[in-house]
């Protein structure tokens, strides 16, 4: 009589995890693959998500235990879901003798860690917690192999779902007491779309992002991210410029039977969070704060939040912010968003770091970056500025671009710079890719072999059409490094740098400045 041999289980250190890791099917492949199926993979995604998670040893009924608040949108929601972070992280605990209740915080992308995706009260969670329990989940998945549909679900989920997995794991294990979940893409078919009973949902600014997934129209869109409503539970929108996506939000809040649906107005400049100090930079956070602030009262006003912190009802109903919100507001931060990073003599590039890759976000990192190069001149004109700028191959570059000088142009009014030359002197269109060829960093984009700068080529063009005098000098280089050290081989004082288009790009870069000793270990800048 035989017998199978026993299954060897996975093991390793932090970088074996990052490898095994980067062995999953990538989020571009599986954005592809939905693509081209029509859309018809969807109708496995969440069905596949709570098989996952039944796989490791969890219900889907041990999720509410997280006391989930969601938030999507198609701008802001990193930022939103770190304001609301720092929100509930500064409020008094009911029982202190207890200990503070845990909060933990699940975003994406990752800038130069894939660690960052996976907060506990607001730290990344150590090399040592990440290894221990990544092995537990990829063991986990291959003792339990069987799947209802094997032809289609894979041992184990992608790269982005796989992390997601591990994330309720850790914050599950960890006896996490409230919870911020950020969508990845989208919302009704989104890996963390799985929690039937979610404290609070919220959506953050919507625009025309990810079509080939979501929808060719702002409607198409708003449907997709109101599918994270959820019967029973509070929802709330920031104000939608688009009459037919606010129609469409509230439809949806309607027909799925949420127990309340709050529109947020418009804001003025007398609105509080205009008004408050926030500690991620840029005049476009403040509706991001606003939502912030509405999520995490719901959140107060919910059992659970009546059972763990303390909350006068008072404060919870005011029109105003109470000395907790506007506190946790101006100290919030969310690296690589109208992020600056000085260097240590005042000789060295003021670097600009912003995340943004739709029209909309672009346009306002754009006139942030005016205001920040005509700080210490006077005026914008005065300064070197340098363009480092990179987007996906489903984004039209000529639009953003244009909508970005568009953007200066405005804003150059506001500051008294003259406008009619072109703003920036120097543009480099670089690969994502952090590392020159030969080297490699498993937790960010990196290849070994020829690169092409087919995209970077085109995206060049699109800027020469709109730099019709040829003012200013453009260069295509195939790594973020080799962009850096252009920039840093330039002389001079008063040079600022932009760097947007790709939260990759600037995850990159931030790699750079790390190991220059310009960021810390929490990628915030040394020198102030």
């Amino acid at each position: 009589m035989s017998t199978s041999a026993p299954l060897s289980k996975a093991g390793g250190n932090y970088s074996d995890a990052i490898a095994a890791l980067n062995t999953l099917q990538s989020n571009a492949a599986i954005i592809e693959a939905i693509r081209k199926s029509g859309g018809k993979l969807n109708d496995f995604a969440i069905p596949e998500m709570l098989e996952y998670l039944e796989r490791i040893g969890w219900k889907q009924s041990d999720l509410d235990r997280l006391n989930v608040i969601h938030i999507t949108g198609t701008k802001g929601k990193g930022s939103t879901s770190a304001f609301v972070d720092s929100l509930i992280r500064r409020t008094p605990a009911r029982n202190e003798q207890d200990g503070r209740p845990k909060v933990g915080l699940y975003t994406s992308p990752h800038l130069v860690q894939v660690r960052e995706r996976i907060r506990l009260d607001g730290k990344p969670i150590d090399e040592n917690l990440f290894t221990q329990y990544f092995w537990e989940v990829w063991n986990k998945l291959e003792e339990n192999p069987k799947r209802a549909n094997p032809d289609i679900t894979p041992l184990r989920p992608v790269y982005f779902r796989y992390l997601t997995i591990l994330a309720y794991h850790v914050f599950l294990k960890l006896g996490v007491k409230s919870t911020i979940l950020e969508v990845g893409i989208g919302g009704r078919y989104d890996s963390t779309n799985i929690v039937q009973r979610p404290l609070a949902t919220g959506i953050t600014t919507l625009g025309l992002d990810h079509t080939a997934l979501l929808g060719n129209t702002i409607e198409e869109i708003a449907y997709q991210k109101a599918g994270i409503f959820k019967k029973d539970a509070p929802a709330a929108s920031v104000w939608q410029q688009s009459a037919g996506a606010r129609e469409v939000v509230a439809k949806e809040a309607e027909k799925v039977g949420t127990s309340s649906f709050k529109q947020l107005p418009q804001l003025t400049a007398s609105s509080p969070v205009q008004r408050a100090k926030r500690g991620i930079p840029g005049e476009h956070q403040a509706s991001n704060a606003q939502l912030a602030v509405e999520l995490y009262r719901t959140f107060l006003r919910s059992e659970a939040g009546k059972r763990k912190f303390q909350a006068a009802e008072s404060e919870l109903s005011s029109d105003e912010l109470s000395k907790i919100e506007i506190a946790a507001i101006a100290n919030a931060r969310w690296p690589g968003r109208c992020q600056v990073v000085r260097g240590k003599s005042p000789s060295d590039p003021v670097w600009g770091l912003d995340g943004a890759h739709t029209a909309e976000s672009l346009e306002a990192c754009a006139a942030w970056f005016v205001e920040l190069s005509s700080q210490s001149s006077g005026t914008a004109t005065q300064s070197r500025k340098t363009l480092i700028f990179n987007t996906t191959h489903d984004r039209k570059s000529e639009e953003l671009l244009s909508g970005m000088l568009k953007a200066i142009a405005d804003k150059r009014k506001d500051v008294n710079a003259q406008g009619n030359e072109l703003f920036f002197d120097h543009v480099i269109f670089c690969t994502n890719i952090t590392y020159r060829e030969g080297k490699s960093a498993g937790d960010l984009t990196s290849v070994a072999g020829p690169v092409s700068l087919e995209a970077q080529e085109t995206i060049q063009k699109a800027w020469q059409v709109l730099d019709k005098h040829g003012k200013t000098r453009s260069d295509v280089l195939p790594s973020i490094e080799e962009a850096i050290q252009a920039v840093n081989q330039q002389d001079g004082d008063n040079h600022f740098v932009l760097v947007c288009g790709s939260l990759h790009l600037v995850g990159g870069v931030m790699s750079h400045l790390k190991d220059m000793k310009l960021l810390d270990e929490s990628l915030n800048g040394v020198y102030t």
